[in-house]
């Protein structure tokens, strides 16, 4: 018999750098989860992407049990790596920080497929570049 789902809770957090501080910790705290069996799991499935904002989506049983999913990380995560830039432009209609291939899109949209309710490759790159436009980059040929 399945188990009974008490609540989800959503996070983002650094591969491998799971601690029980806040954010995590008193997430979790309130839900009777067990904080450190979260971490060291976490850590565990995520040692081979530190450093990078991982968002999480963990299942809470009724019984304090718990599993949690891992997904790609955000497109403005992954448009500020590719780009080697440090931040988003605080006005991005006014400021732009640069601009951005569609070789680039094209990239990020397949990384992030799985997590995105589009259905082809041309639909994901549209809503990458839409992210890219709101971090203030020119995206040739949109």
């Amino acid at each position: 018999m399945a188990k009974e789902i008490q609540t989800f809770i959503k996070l983002q957090v650094k591969g491998g750098q799971a601690n029980p501080a806040p954010p995590i910790g008193p997430a979790l705290g309130s839900k009777g989860v067990n904080i450190m069996e979260f971490c060291k799991r976490f850590n565990a499935q995520t040692q081979d992407k530190q450093g990078k904002i991982l968002p999480c989506v963990i299942t809470v049983y009724t019984d304090k049990s718990f599993d949690f999913i891992i997904k790609t990380p955000p497109a403005h995560a992954l448009l500020m790596e590719y780009t080697k830039k440090q931040a988003g432009s605080a006005e991005p209609n006014r400021k732009k920080i640069g601009s951005v291939s569609q070789d680039i899109i094209r990239r990020i949209a397949e990384e992030k497929m799985p997590d995105l309710n589009c259905f082809t490759i041309e639909a994901a790159m549209s809503l990458v570049a839409g992210s890219a436009k709101s971090a203030g980059f020119n995206v040739e040929g949109y």
